[in-house]
């Protein structure tokens, strides 16, 4: 990664320390084992984020470890809806600005709401997307929360 992404960006904007890893993506691998391997990270402290639609707030985003499966029911509760979805592929773009592989909720097209697992509480640095493939930037969770105006709860099953 030679250029600085829109997500950085917005971090250098906020004051808020991050760093930016490297990786080599592979459209055919994208298991958590091979990420962790690739950032020299443990799974748990990489988050994947996930665009779905409430059936009250509309688009949102849900960040989780990338190992864990969302539970559709906690982020429902914990958004303030009655049901949640996950959006189509072909929605993903025309509302974050990013691509399948890529979302970050940092600097999306859209502000959404985020929802972030508790468990990235637990840690004192976590990896997200940096909103490019083969990009992850690592920064404090309470720091994503902030840049994000991000909500923390269990959401992770």
């Amino acid at each position: 990664m030679s250029a600085k992404t829109n997500a950085a960006r917005l971090l250098d904007r906020l004051g808020i320390r991050y760093g930016i890893h490297a990786y080599h993506p592979d459209a055919d691998d994208l298991s958590a084992e091979r990420l962790a391997r690739e950032l020299s990270m443990p799974p748990e402290r990489i988050f994947k984020t996930i665009v779905l639609r409430g059936d009250r707030t509309g688009p949102l985003f849900a960040v989780l470890p990338v190992a864990s499966r969302l539970d559709l029911k906690a982020l429902a509760r914990l958004a303030g809806d009655k049901g949640v979805e996950v959006v189509p592929l072909k929605e993903v773009q025309p509302l974050t600005g990013y691509l399948r592989g890529a979302v970050t909720a940092l600097a999306a097209r859209k502000e959404l709401p985020v929802f972030l697992d508790d468990s990235a509480l637990l840690h004192d640095v976590i990896g997200v997307s940096a909103g490019v493939l083969g990009g992850e930037i690592v920064l404090a969770p309470a720091d994503y929360l902030q840049a994000t105006k991000g909500r923390a709860g269990p959401i992770a099953g």
